[in-house]
């Protein structure tokens, strides 16, 4: 049986004001059509069954998405004490999965991405699907790049050997952010694509791997495994948490597992990593403004408004991020929007939780 488990455990700063602890980057509807996390739901109920849809998030986070996604129940949660990263939380869910399905099938989805054409998304699944139900593989999802992105991670695809299926290829490499001209050059070739962060997987499959590359891991993901008695189950967890270190899938296991496949997305995507996301996939005025409320833009370009309690009015400016909440405004160029998670360190620092 197919299962796909959400990730929607992360805090998502860059998106600040709006983004807060109690209402982090999943739970904002951000393009007027949900919150990405009831997007994200929507796209899985398409590749399976709605109890087997599982999300991983925090205690804390679990109640403000049951406010959006009321018919979860508490057993399709999957809890962890704390943030370790993205292999510790694949393999938490790996190990719940097993216990009622060991022939099980994953699928892994951040809950904060874009993706408006789901019948292309759904073909992609179910190619990758198709390919590590009969094999060993691990595979991922890579989009095609449409810019020379030094946002995004890249896998190189190994076009020298033949093709395992139809746009399915086995993975090169993988490749951190690059600097601008690396991206130019990754772009150029046609080998490389943006790396998702979507994988596919049979459970089993995924547990070795886990046991050949992270066996600190294993270790405890076996303890959480002989806990019989659901009592003692989160203590477990917690214990076991308190151990690992944190550590990302694509670093702990991807990048060194010999069998891995990527599957070539083609569809518009975007992990919405900061509002110059939200401005890329906008409705944009003939001067490239997107514009969310009622404002006055004179002689300005490509700028973005997002505010519904205030009149803006913007005079010969250009490349801004305007960002209002109650409580917050954030004026910033967009060049500098990755920038925008030390706004969040410095009032942590200064212990102005009113705005975190």
């Amino acid at each position: 049986m197919l299962h796909v488990v959400i990730m929607a455990g992360g805090i998502g700063a860059r998106f600040w004001p709006k983004s807060r602890k109690h209402a982090p980057k999943q739970l904002l509807d951000l393009f007027g059509e949900g919150t990405l996390i009831e997007e994200t739901v929507q796209r899985a109920r398409h590749l399976t069954t709605p109890d087997c849809i599982w999300i991983v998030t925090n205690l804390e986070l679990k109640r403000e998405i049951q406010k959006v996604l009321p018919d979860f129940t508490d057993k399709q949660f999957i809890i962890e004490p704390c943030g370790k990263n993205t292999a510790p939380a694949i393999g938490l869910s790996a190990i719940t999965l097993a216990r009622q399905d060991p022939e099980a099938t994953m699928v892994i989805f951040p809950a904060d991405h874009r993706i408006p054409d789901v019948d292309a998304f759904e073909k992609a699944v179910r190619a990758a699907e198709k390919v590590v139900s009969s094999s060993e593989m691990l595979a991922t999802i890579g989009i095609r790049p449409t810019r020379p992105e030094t946002g995004y991670g890249y896998i190189q695809m190994d076009a020298a050997s033949s093709q395992i299926a139809p746009d399915v290829f086995r993975v090169k490499t993988f490749a951190e952010k690059p600097n601008l001209p690396t991206a130019e050059l990754f772009l150029k070739s046609g080998d490389f694509l943006w790396n998702s962060g979507m994988f596919i997987w049979k459970v089993s499959t995924i547990l070795n791997q886990i046991a050949e590359h992270l066996p600190d891991l294993h270790s405890g993901l076996r303890d959480i495994a002989a806990c019989k008695k659901e009592t003692h189950l989160k203590e477990t967890i917690t214990k076991v948490y308190s151990s690992l270190k944190p550590i990302s899938i694509d670093y702990g296991v991807m990048e060194k597992a010999a069998d891995v496949c990527v599957v070539k997305g083609k569809f518009r995507w975007s992990d919405v990593g900061s509002w110059e996301e939200v401005w890329r996939f906008c409705d944009k005025d003939e001067q490239g403004n997107a514009i969310l409320g009622n404002h006055l833009v004179i002689n300005s370009s490509n700028n973005l408004i997002d505010a519904k309690d205030k009149f803006y009015a913007l005079l010969g400016v250009e490349n801004l991020i305007i960002i209002e909440t109650k409580d917050a405004v954030l004026v910033c160029p967009r060049e500098k929007i990755q920038q925008v998670r030390e706004i969040v360190d410095e009032l942590e620092r200064r212990k102005e939780t009113k705005y975190l």
